[in-house]
């Protein structure tokens, strides 16, 4: 019997062409690169205190590939694979972030087991790979792109090895609570993503199959000398993928509305600021339970029958 799939469970209405579209050109992204480079770096502390010896590594949304380096440094001996839906940041990578360094050059040739960088077009959460085919996942600020992130944690625990590590950052509900504020003043229409609670997502990975998950938050906040580099900045962070965003242009006299509510906002330093709240998880791939005669244990979670 077949046994039916759970319906998917929507962080919001994302239009992942409009997200793809938005990610399109290096270019319009790397002003607030800044931020990502952050967070990568503080979620590369967390990996740090997490023993693992890798053969091969996914940077699951790996953008234009300045992650690609530090995981190759930090595991020289492995397979380092990176996957993005856009074409044009994998070129920016192969140009720029995924360049390795002499000695992981050198080291490569050394190594009998295959080593290095590699650069797939993909969607993170339809990966070109294999079951069981990875030991380490790690996705830096891409998760909150994807209209099914439950999906997502199943396709990332589908190609991990037992006992493979999954670590990854994203978004959180507190994220751009202050431009949320400003254009409340011009009207109701959605102008940024309701992104996921941590508890939420850590749910999500009981549910997709994995142990012991570790979430953690922690806010960031950004300052800005003007309106207009502040907005500058979540353009360039992605900007508003929703399928039920405004269409069509805003009105001069609302617009100065939104920008006269952020300028409402400015601090005794006389700087606007922008939160960022970082969600950073990870749990691994368990072993599979089995009987005493060695037969595995598969949950199967049926829909649960309306109560009358």
């Amino acid at each position: 019997m077949q046994v039916p799939a759970k319906p998917p469970k929507l962080s919001a209405p994302i239009d992942l062409e409009r997200v793809r579209t938005l990610f399109r050109h290096p270019d319009r992204v790397q002003p607030a690169d800044f931020l990502r480079r952050e967070v990568a770096s503080r979620l590369q502390d967390r990996l740090a205190v997490v023993k693992v010896n890798p053969q091969r590594v996914l940077d699951a949304g790996c953008g234009m590939g300045a992650d690609l380096a530090n995981l190759q440094k930090s595991y020289a001996a492995a397979q380092v694979v990176g996957i993005d839906a856009s074409e044009a940041m994998l070129a920016a990578a192969r140009g720029q972030g995924a360049r390795q360094s002499p000695l992981n050059q050198f080291l490569s040739k050394l190594l009998p087991a295959k080593a290095g960088i590699d650069l797939l077009v993909g969607d993170f959460a339809d990966l070109p790979l294999a079951a069981n085919s990875v030991d380490l996942v790690w996705s830096n600020l891409a998760l909150h792109w994807h209209p099914q992130p439950d999906r997502v944690f199943a396709e990332w625990r589908r190609v991990l090895r037992v006992d493979g590590l999954l670590m990854f950052s994203c978004f959180g509900p507190d994220t751009l609570q202050e431009l949320r504020a400003a254009f409340a003043e011009l009207d109701l229409a959605p102008h940024a993503l309701p992104f996921v609670d941590m508890h939420d997502f850590g749910d999500q990975l009981v549910e997709a199959g994995f142990s012991t998950p570790v979430m953690d938050m922690e806010k960031i906040t950004v300052t800005y000398d003007t309106p207009q580099k502040l907005l500058a900045d979540v353009r360039a962070l992605g900007g508003n993928p929703l399928s039920t965003r405004r269409q069509g242009l805003i009105g001069r006299a609302a617009w100065e509305r939104m920008l006269a509510a952020l300028e409402k906002q400015r601090g005794a330093d006389g700087k606007l600021k922008l939160t960022f709240e970082i969600i950073y998880g990870h749990a691994f791939r368990p072993t599979p339970r089995v009987t005493k005669n060695g037969e595995a244990i598969i949950r199967f979670d049926l829909p649960r029958k309306p109560k009358n």
